[in-house]
């Protein structure tokens, strides 16, 4: 469940966005969450507001005690709060600035480590996409905020939806990038790319070197054909990076073959997958996907959700591979502001 790419991407502005709006009828209602951050292991509970500045790895972590865990996060902008899962094995340092800085410019932006990643604990619990949910129910509520709009990227789109059908009570809407609502419903990775994947995670587990050319395939898989068609010099991979830990820093390998093992059994197909779940719970959904994500988390999944939840929007951006969050991170932002100035009623 690897997302290759980062820090070799060129930016360009989007010239060719599909909105396809489906079934955009009746939207459940958000309410305004006024929150106020606790006072944490002796750092100020002030949020960073001055978005024309902002590096989020020059802004301190804080950290809480939950459940069996110490959780790192970072809290930045003003406005209702919104919680942004991780894609597999990046911290919350890996988000785009830019990106971060459109969110959180009328938003409280809450960005934290997952278990095990980072600066956040791991502690011996067996590792599930149900226990990371619960891990942040319990952010939320440490942080004594009772709801929040939830974002998720990739497998962090998994742990988002899980989140949401275990804790509706806790969401306002939902937002999924490069996402499955896995089984049944499931668009499956190709046999030969997972065993790919498998094959490299092994060898990075093991301490053997990764060939170019390996690293060169999961580059290019994460990127897609129309990304590298227009800028070539994306797939070029420096010779000194050898292993998936270059690639992703704060991530040891075990908590990486962890994330790689819980989101396979989310696409196995020998269960029902959340889709109608969400359905039910009818919360405001959008689903992001790049048009040539084939690979990692097959589009065709943004498809399937939509269309399986009443008044869900769905926007494919061509162009875009799996690493849309990095080839496209100031439209995603503006979407993303959009979809919730839209599905949100200002409180009265």
């Amino acid at each position: 469940m690897y997302e290759c790419g980062k820090n070799v991407l060129h930016k360009k502005k989007l010239k060719d966005v599909l909105f396809v709006i489906f079934l955009f009828g009746l939207i459940i209602p958000t309410s305004i969450m006024a929150t106020n951050t606790p006072l944490v292991y002796g750092q100020t509970n002030q949020t960073v507001s001055n978005t024309d500045l902002l590096n989020i790895q020059d802004i301190p972590a804080k950290k809480v005690h939950v459940g069996d865990i110490d959780i790192a996060y970072k809290m930045l902008g003003k406005g209702d709060p919104i919680l942004l899962f991780n894609g597999a094995s990046d911290t919350m340092d890996a988000w785009d600035q830019s990106f971060l800085r459109n969110l959180s410019s009328n938003h409280t932006v809450i960005v934290f480590d997952s278990r095990g990643l980072g600066n956040t604990t791991a502690a011996s619990k067996p590792y599930s996409i149900q226990l990371l949910a619960n891990d942040t129910a319990g952010l939320l509520d440490t942080l004594k905020i009772p709801k929040a709009d939830v974002m998720g990227y990739s497998l962090g789109s998994f742990i988002a939806q899980q989140f949401a059908v275990m804790y509706p009570e806790k969401i306002n809407s939902i937002i999924l990038v490069a996402a499955s609502c896995g089984g049944k419903d499931t668009i499956d990775q190709p046999l030969e790319f997972r065993k790919l994947q498998y094959e490299i995670l092994n060898k990075s587990l093991n301490n053997v070197p990764i060939s170019q050319d390996e690293m060169k395939s999961l580059v290019t898989a994460s990127l897609g054909e129309g990304w590298i068609r227009l800028h070539s010099e994306s797939v070029n991979i420096p010779e000194n990076i050898t292993s998936l830990q270059q690639l992703k820093p704060g991530s040891p390998s075990e908590v990486a073959n962890n994330q790689n093992n819980v989101g396979h059994l989310w696409t196995a197909t020998n269960w029902t997958g959340v889709c109608d779940q969400l359905a039910k719970i009818a919360k405001p959904t959008l689903v992001i996907a790049g048009t040539d994500d084939n690979l990692y988390v097959p589009h065709a999944n943004a498809l399937v959700i939509a269309g399986k939840i009443p008044g869900a929007w769905l926007i494919q951006i061509k162009d875009a591979g799996h690493a849309i969050m990095d080839q496209y991170p100031e439209e995603i932002g503006k979407i993303l502001n959009t979809f919730l100035s839209t599905t949100s009623i200002p409180a009265s």
